[in-house]
């Protein structure tokens, strides 16, 4: 257990002393203050006269050493160095007592009240307290035939000394506070970039993945229909739509970004769009709702994956999709049924990576849904369920 408690120990934190902590116009009324009390102190010694001669060339070398003092004692405090600073207050000390002996009595007043306050405002209390007292001490012990003015004056002082050093703190809290604040803000801000590349990238990915695999599937069929003789027509047939899939996967990859940005057409829209290109038949229950950016990507790439499947795996079969607005969330169900005999072909189906609809169930489960898809009736469906 600490001999001392650590507010004692603990020294006056940087922020609330340095001039970048201080407004303007604090920071001008402090420079201010102090050139005032350095021309009063000239003045007050040399004005009426008593130093002349060597007397007033030692007075001159005792404000140069206190002044001099007082600024290795701010530098020194300010880096944290106690020794240095223990040292300046103790050269502090020394001048003012040779000032108070030799008659410069406004010097030596000034040196030990100003001593006192600053090493209230500026050092850790275990240190500050004994060299304030012995600052105060020795003002209270040379000017005592007026105790009540004394008294009274040191006292002020001590506590403008205790406010100052409370107020530096408090400083210094609110400059660390609002440090740690930038700071949080600059993660927050650099999370959030991150957040945004991460979306993009996935959102690429996802655009470029689906339309790859449609354009495999086209050649893979175009290759094997090539194998089997077909026509020319039929293998054109399939080029073609493998070229009109990679358009439409730029096209997608520039709706996916405009979608990111805001800029979504609405997913009832896409998916009349989709269903008709694909033959497919679209039924929408319950009234359409505004979606936002994440859940409406979400919806469009799960049905263009569901639709991929059905090319690779069920060619010729008979799909439906229904879109579903039920409170809270959204539905998708695309539904496909058994392929006609002699469509399905093993060769194509192996076309892909085979992590379409993992990726789908991964983004569904991001935006706190559900995706589910299994044989259903001969054939196969697939139900995305999403909070909107």
């Amino acid at each position: 257990m600490p001999l001392l408690p650590t507010g004692w120990t603990r020294w006056p934190p940087r922020e609330g002393l340095n001039r970048e902590a201080q407004s303007p116009a604090r920071a001008t009324l402090m420079l201010l203050t102090r050139l005032v009390l350095l021309v009063v102190l000239v003045w007050g010694t040399y004005s009426r006269g008593h130093f002349t001669g060597w007397h007033a060339v030692w007075a001159g070398a005792g404000l140069v050493a206190a002044v001099a003092s007082a600024v290795v004692f701010f530098r020194y405090t300010l880096a944290h160095r106690l020794g240095p600073g223990i040292a300046a207050a103790a050269g502090l000390l020394a001048v003012a007592t040779t000032a108070e002996w030799g008659h410069a009595y406004l010097l030596s007043d000034m040196v030990w009240l100003g001593l006192g306050v600053i090493a209230l405002v500026r050092l850790p209390l275990v240190y500050a307290v004994p060299t304030a007292g012995a600052a105060f001490g020795s003002y209270t012990l040379a000017s005592w035939d007026s105790w009540l003015g004394v008294t009274s004056t040191v006292g002020g002082l001590a506590l403008l000394g205790y406010l100052l050093r409370l107020d530096a703190e408090a400083r210094g809290t609110a400059h660390r506070l609002l440090a740690q604040e930038r700071a949080a803000r600059a993660a927050e801000a650099e999370s959030a970039a991150l957040a945004e590349r991460a979306r993009i990238a996935r959102e690429i990915h996802d655009v470029l993945a689906h339309s790859l695999s449609a354009q495999l599937v086209h050649l893979e069929a175009a290759r094997l229909m090539l194998d089997g003789g077909a026509s020319r027509e039929q293998v054109r047939e399939r080029v073609v739509a493998a070229r009109r899939m990679a358009q439409d996967g730029l096209a997608e990859t520039r709706q996916a970004l405009s979608a990111l940005r805001g800029e979504f057409t609405p997913v009832g829209e896409f998916l009349a769009g989709l269903t008709q290109r694909e033959g497919a038949v679209l039924t929408v229950e319950g009234t359409a709702a505004p979606l936002d950016a994440e859940t409406g990507l979400a919806v469009r790439r799960t049905a263009q994956e569901a639709f991929t499947n059905v090319r690779k795996h069920a060619p010729g079969s008979r799909v439906t999709v229904r879109l579903a607005y039920p409170e809270g969330a959204v539905e998708l169900e695309v539904r496909n049924s058994r392929p006609p005999r002699g469509e399905a072909s093993g060769e194509l189906a192996s076309a892909g990576s085979g992590y379409g609809l993992l990726g789908m169930r991964e983004r569904a489960e991001l935006l706190g849904g559900t995706l589910v898809a299994g044989p259903d009736e001969g054939g196969w469906r697939v139900l995305l369920r999403v909070p909107r």
